[in-house]
């Protein structure tokens, strides 16, 4: 085995995973160069709206967005959690930064390459914001700002729905112990739908999606060994509006062995066994309102795209005795 962390990290989940019945992968580790080129192009489908609902929003509604970040003027320090190359964020400074607000941007990303890229960016277009790179996981580093700067967090691209509720809940009271009362959290967040539409984000008929998800297969054959067929497996993608749940899988098509040359494992598959690959978990109103109040937050501003697809949710946080004393108010979220 390697002693690369994220190579013993990565090994740790994975065979913990594929020991496990039914027998799952951690989703986290899509996103290799070629996963996440995979990403861009799904990104692109015509199926797949959730990056230009939320793009939308964030282009049209932004003044509401700064209304809410700053209620007494007071400048602030927005985090981005999981920034990637950080572009839709760029243009969301740009609006900002041309208002005179004064504020600065901390990306946070596991990718040395997409804050490489997002550095250079914001580098060019907006030489005078203050940007301050992490490298990493979310929380490592994370420090209070200083001068009396109100933290904005934030978690955006539908993330959160990558996440089974109460392991959202527990991520969100994480986020919630770092930050002061007064502070914001900012959430994208894919709201319940047609059936029919969340299904074609995830299935679509030109096979990218199918690509994305065998190639962290590719990923294990590389990093740790193993001897997967791509072609004896096929992507499988479904919605329940039971619990408002897309999930894909990987389905082994016959009765196969998968071994390691790493480590001394194998594991056997029979026809029509599955991989739980990912799950995207959408939202209805009531469901954000709980969240919020579950991990120590108000809903403050609900914003949805033109179709009523997709939302940006604003919460902010507030004392854990306020909490217990929340009323539902329909015009919140």
């Amino acid at each position: 085995m390697s002693n690369s962390p994220l190579l013993d990290e990565l090994s740790l989940r994975a065979l913990t995973g594929l020991r496990q019945t039914p027998k799952r992968l951690p989703s986290m580790y899509f996103y290799d160069d070629e996963g996440s080129r995979l990403f861009q192009r799904i990104m692109c489908l015509p199926g797949y709206y959730l990056t230009e609902a939320e793009r939308e929003i964030l282009a049209h509604q932004w003044p509401k967005l700064l209304d809410a970040f700053t209620p007494d003027g007071r400048p602030f320090e927005l985090i981005e959690l999981g920034s990637g190359d950080g572009s839709k964020t760029l243009e969301l400074c740009a609006a900002f930064d041309k208002t005179g607000v004064d504020f600065s941007y901390v990306p946070v990303d596991i990718s040395p390459h997409a804050l490489g890229s997002l550095l250079r960016a914001f580098d060019q277009r907006l030489p005078g914001l203050r940007v301050q790179a992490r490298t990493g996981d979310y929380f490592s580093g994370w420090r209070q700002p200083g001068n009396g700067q109100r933290q904005i967090v934030m978690f955006m691209g539908s993330n959160l729905g990558n996440m089974p509720l109460d392991e959202a809940r527990a991520f969100l009271n994480q986020i919630r112990s770092h930050m002061q009362e007064g502070d914001g959290l900012l959430l994208g967040l894919d709201l319940m739908k047609n059936p029919h539409t969340l299904l074609a984000a995830y299935n679509d008929p030109e096979g990218v999606t199918a690509a994305f998800n065998l190639n962290l297969l590719r990923r294990l054959n590389r990093e740790l060994g193993m001897n997967f067929k791509l072609d004896r497996f096929s992507h499988y993608a479904c919605y329940s509006p039971l619990d408002g749940t897309a999930r894909s899988f990987l389905v082994s098509l016959d009765k196969q062995t998968v071994r390691s040359t790493r480590v001394d494992l194998q594991f056997q598959f029979e026809p029509g066994e599955t991989i739980y690959t990912e799950q995207s978990q959408k939202y209805s109103p009531a469901m954000i309102r709980q969240l919020a109040q579950d991990s120590g937050f108000a809903p403050k501003l609900h914003l949805q795209d033109g179709q009523g697809r997709y939302c940006v949710s604003f919460w902010q946080a507030i004392k854990p005795e306020m909490v217990r004393h929340m009323v539902p108010n329909a015009s919140q979220a």
